[in-house]
């Protein structure tokens, strides 16, 4: 395994994060036990959560988040294995009703830290994120409550999570302002099917030595073989059906590619990713150990300049970097 460092950080990570969306949902406890072993055999020693996940993810329907952080938590407990892995968890999404039971305040930010810490069984979180923006706070008062948690040796690096590239410059700055580390990462929705964070936020995160962590490497599974067996899942059904039948040209010529090639189409999907340098690591979130095995082979395919440029073909991108891309 060839670790990576944590965007401009010394942490060194593996390429692969594994993502704990689906413990508690889809996973239960037995099988996410299992895949947890699996991924720290492997070499993977990222693991990423939030507090919402497992459940519904609103505090208006039966009470299911927080789930995946409790499964975390009691794994620690059982194996003894926290100093063996970066845990990362977010905040920002609403866990009760109240009005400030959500977003980051430093209230809510102090809060839901500790609620964290209480279901994962630690005394720290490696890598603390921010689910999403907040316009509703000024940055002050977001990196005086990071700060503070960072103090208290509560969390170690503080990340972000579906920002825009205007809102990771205004946080560096501010962060900057006050001599702090600020961000280190950010979580963002990328992959061959989804392709405009090159316009802007890459070279963003390239400028500021942040990691790019993506989500969704597989695009909702139209990357891991559609055609002949996406049938169950979070996002199987009508709606995944009509985007497949929309980009299926596409999808029939990147399969046929991958069958060329000889590489699960999974495999490639994650390893195009993990040939961009300003990429640190990609989730994978397995929901059964067999799809972990899987995505461990990817680390090691290299894809060739020809291939890449046929992929290049087949799901092109916005067509740079702005302003080029589209000023002239």
């Amino acid at each position: 395994m060839q670790y990576r460092n944590l965007g401009r950080t010394g942490l060194k990570v593996s390429p692969l994060t594994l993502g704990t969306m689906n413990f508690g949902e889809l996973t239960d406890a037995k099988e996410s036990f299992r895949i947890m072993d699996a991924a720290l055999d492997g070499g993977i020693n990222h693991f990423d959560t939030a507090d919402v996940y497992g459940g519904p993810q609103s505090p208006d329907m039966d009470k299911g988040y927080g789930i995946s952080e409790e499964i975390i938590g009691q794994w620690l407990a059982q194996t003894g294995k926290r100093d063996r892995i970066v845990l990362a968890t977010k905040v920002y999404q609403p866990m009760e009703t109240g009005p400030n039971d959500r977003g980051l305040s430093a209230f809510h930010i102090r809060r839901a830290c500790e609620a964290s810490l209480k279901r994962l069984g630690t005394d720290h979180i490696d890598l603390y994120q921010m689910h999403h923006v907040d316009r509703n706070t000024p940055w002050e008062e977001i990196w005086q409550a990071m700060e503070q948690l960072v103090r208290e040796g509560k969390i170690s690096y503080v990340g972000s999570s579906n920002f825009a590239a205007w809102n990771v410059v205004s946080a560096q700055c501010a962060a900057q302002a006050r001599h702090f580390l600020g961000l280190v990462s950010e979580q963002s929705l990328y992959n061959l099917t989804q392709r405009t964070i090159e316009l802007e936020m890459i070279p963003a995160l390239r400028a500021y030595g942040i990691g790019l962590i993506p989500w969704s490497p597989i695009g909702q599974g139209l990357l891991a073989g559609a055609l002949g067996k996406y049938k169950e899942g979070r996002r199987s059904g009508d709606r995944m059906d009509e985007k497949l039948e929309q980009l299926r040209p596409q999808v029939e010529a990147y399969e046929t590619l991958c069958d060329e090639i000889g590489a699960a189409p999974a495999q490639v999907a994650l390893a195009w990713l993990l040939h961009n340098p300003v990429v640190t690591a990609a989730i994978v979130g397995p929901r059964k150990i067999e799809h972990l095995q899987q995505n461990l082979e990817a680390i090691d395919l290299e894809l060739s300049a020809d291939t890449l440029a046929r992929l290049d073909e087949i799901w092109p991108g916005p067509g740079g970097e702005a302003p080029m891309a589209y000023a002239w």
